[in-house]
């Protein structure tokens, strides 16, 4: 079985998949591949990369399958603000996400530490949580680089 710092290779796709309860078939398999190739993607991303090898795959069937992983933990589902959800299969610890609000890129950041943002709830209200989940958003390295550029440009010529 695989970590979740490892995504499943070819050879590891029908273990994950029966290993979660699953039936395993071929469409199933290429949209865990697709995920193991593309971290963060949305269903659309998924369908892309499924329809190449299975052209006549339906968004639908997409869904289908990455609903079944979801349900069977092997595959994780959040929603950034303004964004379609986006599927990932680090599944088994409470990591964050970096989210660039600019070109949309996300990375995955490891629990947060210290004080800020709060991840214990004043008030639990009679839930156990089990998770917190933050997005932390503003610009990636790349689109803050191009940001500070295009600032320093306008303020020089403007």
């Amino acid at each position: 079985m695989t970590t979740s710092t490892q995504a499943p290779l070819d050879a590891d796709v029908a273990e994950v998949i029966r290993g979660a309860g699953l039936r395993l078939t071929k469409p199933r398999g290429a949209v865990l591949r697709a995920l193991h190739d593309r971290p963060h993607a949305s269903a659309d991303d998924v369908l892309s990369s499924v329809a190449a090898v299975f052209p006549k795959a339906s968004l639908q069937s997409v869904y289908n399958a990455l609903s079944d992983f979801v349900s069977a933990g092997i595959v994780r589902r959040f929603e950034p603000a303004g964004s379609p959800g986006l599927y990932e299969l680090r599944v088994d610890d409470n990591h964050h996400h970096l989210v660039c609000t600019q070109c949309g890129a996300v990375s995955d950041v490891d629990c947060a530490v210290g004080h800020a943002p709060c991840l214990t709830p004043s008030e639990t209200q009679g839930f156990v949580v089990h998770q917190a989940e933050v997005t932390y958003s503003g610009l990636c390295a790349a689109c803050a680089s191009t940001t500070t550029t295009t600032d320093t440009t306008k303020t020089t010529t403007g």
